[in-house]
């Protein structure tokens, strides 16, 4: 059974950057002062030694006095409060997993899990207000964070998973789809409803249960869309000859040797050139040894995903792990790729910046965006910065890319068009040994 959580508070100026200095005063807030706080979670209470491992671990290295177990940043004053916010309790974050490793290699067993939240203290609206929500959405990723109103105070989750039931479509047809959808937002079309309806009702003669529909709807989701890619085409009712996957591999199989990898694997290699490098003449055995030119044959490797919801509901995060994810394909092709440099796309709707409005934008104004989702020139701002922010992290740079913005009402229907929801694009270009193309299945005696 572990004990009540402890805490240790730290400074961090870092988190009072210019830039959201200016966002939280946009919004009526100052940011007076923010703070790291160190939930942590042990087995068994620490004697005195090994609480000192632990504080010099969380603390910085050459400013310990900003490290200790109160609160650093104070109490409220008339008109202020603390907006802390931090990790869900659903899952322990990598953070907490490496946290905790460095523990046990340092002897701290007893400690189980650290989760870190951060804690600014503000002056403005109270926190019942809309725009202290709104400004609580400029401080975290709300795909993987939210706030705590009174801090994190224990790691056990109190709420009961929901149970499954039955959908009631043999009783109530399209009806009861479509109620589950817009309760669930599982974003089934009218199609998708017509042929669900025909499978559960005509074919199998059964209800669905929930868990089943909400399967149907992360399949049938933007994130998979090979289905639809490898399926038949049927235009006016005739059934195209190939399908779209089809037609996108044909210049790959009409023009043969220009692509090694295509299709498969982490990412595609385009075929390369000889080149003289310099190599260790002894890589192997951990000593040191003289560099000789050595001929290598090198392919190019081409990677390209977007990472677009997303970068809607946490642009920076997203951006991140959608640069993250493209480089760690990138790095795995065959045997192992290099990474060499980056580019990023951006396709979101009118920007509104204060001070420079465009004549399309003004006739627009009334446009509105889900609360859910970030505004697009904080898209552009903070999305750009995660992705280059991640790339630099691993030495790869972000040399170029491309910035849409469009948001109109169409001439006649009046429909709105606009990339309400983002598209952010990371690609990257690397370099891979020739021979290594080909992946190999792990043998006896491999090292792990």
């Amino acid at each position: 059974m572990a004990l009540p959580l402890e805490h240790v508070y730290r400074l961090d100026e870092l988190h009072m950057n210019l830039a959201l200095q200016k966002k939280a005063a946009s919004l009526g807030f100052q940011l007076l002062a923010s703070e790291i706080c160190f939930n942590i979670e042990m087995s068994q209470k620490l004697d005195a030694e090994e609480d000192k491992k632990l504080k010099y671990l969380l603390q910085e290295t050459f400013e310990p006095e900003k490290c200790q177990s109160k609160s650093i940043i104070g109490n409220c004053n008339d008109g202020e409060a603390i907006l802390e916010v931090g990790p869900r309790q659903q899952f322990t974050s990598a953070w907490s997993s490496n946290a905790v490793s460095i523990c046990a290699s340092m002897g701290l067993k007893k400690v189980t899990r650290i989760e870190k939240s951060r804690r600014y203290r503000v002056k403005g609206a109270a926190p019942s207000t809309d725009a202290f929500r709104e400004l609580s959405l400029l401080v975290h990723d709300r795909m993987t964070e939210c706030v705590y109103p009174q801090g994190i105070q224990s790691f056990e989750s109190h709420k009961e998973p929901e149970s499954w039931k039955l959908v009631p479509v043999l009783a109530q047809g399209a009806a009861a789809l479509e109620k589950l959808s817009k309760e669930q937002g599982l974003g089934y079309d009218s199609q998708d409803i017509d042929y669900y309806v025909r499978v559960f009702r005509d074919e199998l003669k059964r209800d669905p249960t929930t868990v089943e529909c909400f399967d149907l709807a992360q399949g049938n989701s933007e994130h998979s869309r090979h289905w639809f890619f490898g399926g038949k085409v049927v235009i006016d009712g005739e059934t195209m000859p190939n399908t779209l996957f089809q037609l996108v591999k044909r210049p790959f199989k009409e023009r043969p040797g220009n692509s090694v990898i295509g299709f498969h694997d982490n990412s595609s290699a385009l075929r390369g050139f000889q080149h003289t490098a310099l190599q260790p003449s002894a890589p192997l055995g951990g000593k040191d040894s003289a560099l000789r030119e050595v001929q290598k044959d090198y392919d190019i490797t081409c990677t390209v995903e977007t990472h677009n919801f997303p970068c809607g509901i946490a642009p920076f995060a997203g951006a991140e792990t959608g640069a993250g994810g493209r480089m760690r394909d990138g790095a795995s092709t065959g045997q192992g790729s290099l990474i060499v440099a980056g580019v990023a796309g951006y396709a979101v709707g009118n920007l509104h910046i204060p001070g420079y409005e465009m004549p399309w934008e003004t006739k627009n104004k009334e446009f509105l965006y889900p609360h859910t989702m970030a505004k697009p020139l904080q898209i552009l701002i903070d999305a750009s910065n995660g992705a280059s922010d991640y790339g630099n992290k691993f030495g790869e740079p972000l040399l170029c890319g491309w910035t849409r913005t469009f948001g109109e009402r169409l001439p006649g229907s009046g429909q709105r068009f606009e990339w309400v929801k983002p598209i952010m694009l990371s690609g990257g270009l690397g370099q891979m040994d020739h021979a290594h193309i080909v992946t190999r299945s792990q043998q006896k005696g491999n090292s792990l």
